[in-house]
């Protein structure tokens, strides 16, 4: 099968265009012929040499895709050849077959094609996993999204807003991305490069704070963000890119009853992963259905131009989802 390796840690030049054997499919597996995978964050991490796949996992990148049902291995109950399916792999997902333990395999949401149901597992695993499981937002609470353009952003603003009627608030790198969060649902978008951000968004709630508050960049930003939090607030941290190290005052902690979160779902098992897709299947996927939570495809490009694809990543010029097209016949 055609498939893309990263051939040394570096820039998107170490990717290249490869063939490798069929994975095999195991018990409890499914094998799934890709019609589209999405690039993540996480994609570009493991081709810097930062963020190595979990033991016994695929050395290809890509954590989720879209695509038909090969064959299935012993055990399997829930699908069969045939099927149109979306799942989250461990890795794999560059490349024109998969394999991926049943329980972390979906269904397509009725109505949606390929390319957007690539763009759907990944993003909508965080935000769920964060957002509703480990912060438990509440009906009308107060979430902060820092980088509220991102995959795991949109989602979450959506599913915030329609599932919750949650006031939302976000950042942004540009004022156009703060124009698309505002667009998707969130209240007021604030661009992160001003220096006065977190004053700005602290001034719309006067003295309250925010319920939750969604965090991929940690490191200095933690403290301010601590402050910024209502009584028995939530704080999801779902990276660090701004440092692995931060510096709170623990006394907020215990005076306001504060919570701080860390997730990573890449390393879960799949009993894990499958009380996520269950709950996202139930509740987010009918909504995917009316349109009234919606992917946003930025740009797609063929598989073996996967380098161009992450460069976008790589320049953080993203709005919502980049996607590959592994095989335009199943688009």
């Amino acid at each position: 099968m055609k498939a893309i390796e990263i051939i040394r840690p570096g820039g998107p030049e170490v990717l290249r265009l490869c063939e490798r054997p069929e994975p095999e499919v195991g018990p409890g597996e499914v094998l799934i012929r890709v019609a589209a995978a999405s690039v993540n964050r996480p994609d570009i991490q493991q081709r810097k040499g930062l963020y190595d796949p979990p033991p016994g996992a695929s050395d290809i990148p890509g954590l989720d895709m879209a695509g038909i049902v090969e064959r299935v291995g012993p055990g399997v109950g829930r699908y069969q050849p045939g099927d149109r399916v979306c799942a989250l792999a461990t890795g794999g997902g560059y490349a024109e077959l998969c394999a991926v333990p049943e329980e972390q395999v979906m269904p397509l949401p009725d109505g949606l094609d390929m390319v957007e149901a690539a763009s759907l597992p990944e993003v909508f695993f965080t935000a769920w996993h964060n957002v509703f499981q480990l912060s438990r937002l509440g009906q009308g609470e107060t979430l902060l999204i820092l980088g509220g353009t991102s995959g795991v952003g949109l989602a979450a603003t959506q599913m915030a807003r329609v599932l919750r009627n949650a006031r939302v608030f976000a950042t942004a790198g540009t004022d156009e991305k703060c124009r698309v969060s505002e667009q998707y649902g969130a209240e007021r978008c604030v661009n992160y490069r001003d220096p006065e951000w977190h004053q700005q968004l602290s001034a719309l709630l006067g003295t309250r704070g925010f319920d939750v508050i969604l965090d991929s960049q940690a490191g200095d930003y933690v403290g301010i963000l601590v402050e910024m939090l209502a009584m028995g607030g939530r704080l999801a941290l779902i990276a660090n890119h701004r440092g692995e190290y931060s510096t709170v005052r623990t006394r907020s902690f215990v005076q306001r009853s504060l919570t701080l979160t860390g997730a990573q779902i890449r390393r879960r098992d799949a009993a894990f992963k499958k009380r996520i897709a269950d709950e996202l299947v139930r509740y987010v996927w009918p909504e995917l259905t009316r349109r009234r939570i919606r992917t946003v495809i930025q740009a797609t490009f063929p598989l073996e131009r996967a380098a161009a694809a992450q460069e976008i990543l790589d320049r953080n010029e993203q709005i919502g989802k980049v996607v590959l097209i592994v095989d335009p016949s199943l688009v």
